[in-house]
C-alpha cells in the first residue's frame, strides 16, 4: 500500500475517532472501553501542543474511496511533572482493512523522527500483552521490554496484562 503521512487536521477527526473505536471494539489495542466521539476527538486535536504531534496516514483502503485516512499516531505527554518532559508516550492505530500492510510501521517510524525533532530523549508505551502484532511491531522498531503489569485491567470480564516498553532515542 502506498502511504503518505501528514500532520492531522480538524477534518481528520471523524476518521481518527472511527479508527480508534475499531481498536476499542477489537479489544487488542487499548484498555479504553468508551468509544470516541467526533466532538471529543476534535477537542483532543485542538488541545494538542505542537510538541505532541498527531500524524495521519493517507492510503488506499480496500473498501472505500481511493485516498483516505488509514491510520494515525500521536506523541503524548507521559507525565505532567517537569522531570518527565523529555519522555513521550505514543499511540499508533491502523484501520482493520489496512493492518498488516506496513502502515503501522510507517507511522511509528515517523513518530520516532518527530520525537527526536521535538527534543524527546525517550519514547515509552503500554501495550496489551496479548497484542502480538503490536508487540512485534514495537520490537522490530527497537523498543525493548521493561516489565509487565499483571492483571492490570478488565476487558469483557477477564483480567489482562499490560506490557511496558521503551526506546532511548
Amino acid at each position: 500500500m502506498t502511504v503518505t503521512l501528514r500532520a492531522a487536521e480538524a477534518r481528520d477527526a471523524e476518521a481518527i475517532a472511527a479508527i480508534h473505536n475499531q481498536g476499542i471494539e477489537d479489544r487488542m489495542a487499548t484498555l479504553d472501553t468508551n468509544l470516541r466521539t467526533l466532538d471529543g476527538t476534535r477537542t483532543w486535536l485542538m488541545e494538542r501542543s505542537p510538541r505532541h504531534a498527531v500524524l495521519v496516514a493517507i492510503g488506499e483502503a480496500s473498501n472505500g474511496p481511493a485516498r483516505q485516512v488509514v491510520g494515525w499516531g500521536s506523541l503524548n505527554r507521559f507525565n505532567p511533572r517537569a522531570a518527565y518532559d523529555h519522555v513521550a508516550d505514543f499511540s499508533v492505530y491502523v484501520r482493520r482493512d489496512s493492518r498488516g500492510q506496513g502502515v503501522g510501521r510507517r507511522i511509528l517510524d515517523a513518530l520516532v523522527e518527530q520525537a527526536r525533532a521535538n527534543g524527546f530523549h525517550k519514547m515509552v508505551l503500554s501495550a496489551l500483552a496479548r497484542n502480538s502484532a503490536g508487540v512485534a511491531l514495537y520490537e522490530s522498531a527497537g523498543f525493548s521490554h521493561v516489565g509487565i503489569y499483571r492483571e492490570m485491567g478488565r476487558l469483557d470480564d477477564q483480567w489482562v496484562d499490560v506490557l511496558l516498553m521503551e526506546r532511548i532515542l
